[in-house]
C-alpha cells in the first residue's frame, strides 16, 4: 500500500469524511456497488475513473436507475435533464480532480451538475486513484487546472481552452467568446457536516486524469 494512504484516511476522517482503501479498480467497483442500495437512484459526473471501474454498467445491469447523461443518441435537452435529475438523485458518484494529503478534495466543473451533486445529494461516493493525491492544496489546484483540465478538454473534443496547447492555465483570459472554459466552477471540500453523507474510495492504481 502507498505510504500516503493511511495518513490520508485519518485526515479525511477528521473532516467527517469516511474513507476506505481498495487495492485495484475491480475491488473498488465491487465496493462502490455494495455501498449503493439496489433500489436507489444514481447520478454521475463525467469521469474517466468511473468509466474505468465500469460502475454505471454494473449498477444499470442490476436494476438501479442511473441518470446517465452520456447515453448515446439523446438530445441536448435530454442530456441537461439527466444532469439535473442526477444532481438530486439518492446517490451521486464522482471522482475528484485532486486530493491533498491533508484531505482537501478539489473538483472543477463546466455545467455545475457535478458540484451540485457533490455538495447536496443525499449520499455521495468519490472514487480516487493514487495518482490524484498531492502533497498540498496548492498542488491539488495546479494538478486540476494544468494536468486534468487539458486532458479532459482533449478527450471530449468540444472545449476550446488556452491550456489545450501547452497545459498552462490562463484563467485571466479564458472567457467567451474566444474560449469555451471547462473549469467554470471550482469546488473544494474541506469538511462534511452530515455524518456518512460523503464517502471516499481510494484505489491503489492510477485512474483517470
Amino acid at each position: 500500500m502507498d505510504q500516503r494512504i493511511e495518513p490520508l484516511i485519518r485526515n479525511l476522517q477528521k473532516r467527517n469524511i469516511p474513507a476506505v482503501y481498495c487495492s485495484d479498480k475491480d475491488s473498488a467497483a465491487l465496493k462502490v456497488a455494495a455501498m449503493v442500495p439496489q433500489e436507489c437512484t444514481v447520478g454521475i459526473s463525467g469521469s474517466v475513473t468511473l468509466d474505468q471501474l465500469g460502475i454505471v454498467r454494473r449498477l444499470e445491469a442490476r436494476g438501479n436507475q442511473v441518470f446517465n447523461q452520456y447515453k448515446p443518441g439523446i438530445s441536448r435537452d435530454e442530456n441537461l435533464l439527466l444532469r439535473r435529475q442526477g444532481a438530486s438523485a439518492d446517490y451521486f458518484l464522482a471522482s475528484a480532480n485532486a486530493i491533498s494529503e491533508k484531505g482537501e478534495l478539489v473538483f472543477l466543473s463546466g455545467y455545475g451538475n457535478r458540484t451540485a451533486g457533490i455538495t447536496y445529494a443525499s449520499a455521495v461516493i468519490v472514487v480516487c486513484g493514487i495518482n490524484k493525491i498531492t502533497a498540498t492544496r496548492e498542488e491539488a489546484f495546479k494538478r486540476a487546472r494544468e494536468y486534468a483540465t487539458p486532458l479532459n478538454c482533449k478527450r471530449l473534443g468540444n472545449w476550446h481552452t488556452p491550456c489545450l496547447a501547452d497545459g498552462i492555465c490562463r484563467q485571466e483570459i479564458c472567457f467567451p467568446p474566444e474560449y469555451r472554459r471547462m473549469c467554470a466552477q471550482v469546488l473544494v471540500i474541506e469538511a462534511e457536516v452530515v455524518p456518512e453523507r460523503l464517502k471516499v474510495v481510494l484505489v491503489g492504481e492510477n485512474l483517470g486524469f
